[in-house]
């Protein structure tokens, strides 16, 4: 008698196990590419790169398991079927949708656009006055400029320092027409602890700078009242538009 072989009954099932299979394959692709392009700097800090190649590999791995799995199952013939749970909607979601938006929005860091609540003039942590302080001033960015401000007791002590650094332009409705703050984000593990920190700028075109344009301010400090607070501010010789550094963050 001729065996009776009937095609997997779950065979109608299986584009679900292929959408999983797109989808994990695709967090992967979407991981080396983030690693690859260096974009992977506009959401998390670099010293933590190695979770973001551990699940790239975990993706790959997953997908490429699903991939053969969903191969044999639609392939082979049974003589019974064999009990098969689809893959919800749900579960399907939950890395199809974070994978549509980081496909769809463009990459790019966090700029003054995403500030809510204003900049803060003091650093994460701050800085104990009895540290030792031995970055060169014209080597010093903005979140080593905020503890050296944590650091004097008299702002006046800073007065004619030189100053070097790259930050995008932030205001506040408070702020005059010359004034403006040198911002960036500081990052302790990723975006979504982001806070945003700023060194005061008085600059007589300021006004002349467009909001979130990233620039490179050379002048020196001399004390003043800034915002209604007394500080070191920032009178620059030169501000200078430039594009997007490749580390968008200080890490903190």
């Amino acid at each position: 008698m001729a065996n009776l072989v009937t095609i997997n009954p779950n065979a109608k099932n299986h584009w679900q196990d292929w959408l999983k299979t797109f989808v994990l394959l695709g967090m992967g692709i979407y991981f080396v590419v983030l690693i690859l392009s260096g974009d992977l700097a506009n959401y998390i800090n670099l010293r933590f790169a190695w979770l973001t190649y551990l699940g790239a590999a975990i993706f790959w791995l997953l997908g490429l398991w699903s991939a053969y799995r969903s191969f044999i199952a639609q392939s082979s013939t049974v003589l019974h079927g064999t009990n098969h749970t689809p893959l919800t909607w749900g579960a399907i979601s939950v890395v199809a949708i974070p994978l549509i938006l980081a496909t769809a929005i463009p990459s790019q860091p966090l700029t003054a656009d995403a500030i809510s609540g204003g900049v803060s003039f003091e650093p994460i942590g701050g800085v104990s006055a009895e540290a030792s302080y031995t970055i060169p001033p014209l080597e010093r960015n903005v979140l080593d400029w905020l503890r050296e401000f944590n650091r004097a007791e008299n702002p006046a002590t800073l007065d004619g320092l030189p100053v070097d650094v790259i930050a995008f332009v932030y205001r506040e409705p408070s702020m005059t027409d010359t004034q403006f703050m040198a911002a960036r984000f500081t990052l302790s593990c990723c975006v979504a602890d982001a806070f945003a920190i700023g060194m005061p700028v008085e600059y007589t075109n300021a006004s002349n700078l467009a909001d979130g344009i990233w620039v490179r301010v050379q002048g020196t400090l001399e004390a003043g009242e800034f915002d209604g607070e007394f500080m070191p501010i920032v009178r620059p010789n030169s501000v200078e538009e430039v594009e997007t550094p490749e580390t968008p963050y200080l890490y903190s």
